[in-house]
């Protein structure tokens, strides 16, 4: 693997800046589609649009299926319909096809497929545009070995190669029955010890797992990562195979899916980059910071309503730091845990009950040696004994009250089909402040 070093990337713009073609070609040859998009980060577009030309189709694909969606934006803005179609699109999967496809406005769509030479495959591109981009049907490839039940064994395999000559990667052998519906999987090692069977039927592996085309795109990491699959077919309402979902396209979803939930827990509205403007990284963080103020000013109103309360007696100010800061690291810690179950399906609809009464016994006993400890403190170092009294009963009704909020408040989004991972973040921390303020101001007076 070869270093992009400050020496490299100047090295590679003197070549540009010299047009030397063959020099530039054999630096390209010894990069992974993966570095020579890094490289993009420090080229000007000019730069790149030579380095992009100078590639042959496949490599030029790849390079372009790399780049960050904003980048990739750029340069097509760049490039001609025609070029877009024989350069890339052409070389191209369906599915990254139409990954590439859904990032242009209709008529550059309608531009670049007329000049899609395959006309097959432009028919597919439009087909898999069809579908919701968050769902199974909208993730999938049409690139697929497919053979028929009824074949002999040496009809199958001058079929595979065939179709094998059009496919860049090649994970199952499908089959499928007269009406195109799935029936089973053929293994390589049935097909190579079974050289003379009749028909496919006999050997191949019936009833696989499959996914249906409106199914989410979590259902079907689900099922991948469950059963251990590299790829996983696609069938419509009748059974029939209308493509395939391998694990790079899913993990690139799960990253992104991960990324934009990472972000939401973090106070960011939107989906936004490093390499953003200041003006989109802005309006991403600017709403949930105004929130978190919102509820500052609410804190205030409160607290300013027990002032004779403070003026009485002022060591119950030296608490709310304290107060607030363990109710929203409880109710984030809660929060987090039933996100993750319903991210990875662990937590289901049956186990909703349990898991708040399993909750409640750990915030009980971890409510209880909290206050428990914050009381021997305050008893012997404080000498106080109606605010050791109150901030120790306080400290348990907030981590009681923090971790069924945190454990509630998840369930109820995602039962409302709203992103759970809201519930990780400034929501659960703001709420349990400005909760966790009237309990102790209440509680504290109450014993005062």
């Amino acid at each position: 693997m070869i270093e992009l070093t400050k020496e490299y990337i100047e090295n590679l713009k003197n070549i540009i800046e010299r047009k030397e073609d063959d020099k530039a070609r054999e630096l390209l040859h010894e990069l992974y589609p993966a570095d020579i998009a890094e490289l993009y980060q420090e080229l000007n577009l000019r730069e790149a649009i030579y380095l992009y030309l100078l590639m042959d189709g496949d490599k030029a694909a790849d390079v372009l299926m790399e780049l960050d969606e904003e980048d990739r934006h750029k340069l097509l803005k760049e490039l001609p319909s025609e070029l877009i179609a024989k350069r890339f699109v052409d070389n191209m999967e369906t599915d990254d096809a139409v990954d590439l496809m859904r990032e242009l406005d209709e008529d550059t769509q309608e531009e670049i497929l007329s000049h899609i030479k395959d006309v097959e495959q432009a028919g597919d591109i439009v087909d898999l545009l069809k579908y919701d981009e968050d769902t199974a049907g909208g993730l999938m490839g049409t690139e697929m070995i497919v053979v028929n039940e009824n074949w002999s064994m040496p009809q199958c395999i001058d079929e595979m190669r065939k179709q094998a000559e059009e496919m860049d990667e090649i994970y199952y052998v499908y089959v499928i029955d007269d009406d195109e519906r799935l029936k089973g999987v053929l293994p390589l090692q049935r097909l190579i010890t079974n050289p003379s069977v009749s028909k496919i039927k006999h050997v191949m592996k019936k009833d696989p797992i499959s996914v249906h085309e409106s199914d989410s795109i979590e259902d079907v990491s689900q099922t991948i990562e469950k059963y251990d699959l590299v790829a996983l077919p696609v069938v419509d309402s009748i059974g029939r195979l209308v493509g395939r979902i391998t694990i790079d396209d899913v993990m690139d979803e799960i990253r992104e899916q991960h990324e934009r939930e990472y972000q939401l827990a973090s106070g960011i509205s939107q989906d936004v980059e490093t390499s953003d403007n200041v003006f989109m990284q802005t309006a991403a963080r600017l709403p949930w910071l105004l929130i978190g103020m919102i509820g500052g000013l609410g804190n205030s109103v409160i607290l300013g309503g027990f002032e004779s309360s403070f003026a009485a007696n002022p060591k119950m100010a030296l608490f709310i730091p304290l107060i607030g800061g363990t109710g929203g690291n409880v109710g984030i810690q809660s929060s987090a845990i039933v996100v993750q179950g319903l991210a990875n399906n662990t937590l289901k609809e049956g186990h909703i009950v349990s898991q708040i009464l399993k909750e409640s016994v750990v915030s009980l006993i971890n409510a209880s040696i909290i206050s428990l400890v914050v009381f021997i403190y305050n008893f012997f170092m404080l000498g106080d004994r109606a605010i050791t009294a109150s901030v120790s009963l306080s400290l348990f009704a907030v981590v009681m009250f923090a971790s069924i909020f945190g454990t509630l408040v998840p369930m109820t989004l995602n039962r409302m089909n709203v992103d759970p991972a809201l519930a990780t973040g400034p929501f659960i921390t703001i709420t349990n402040d400005i909760i966790g303020m009237m309990i102790y101001m209440f509680i504290t007076s109450a014993l005062a």
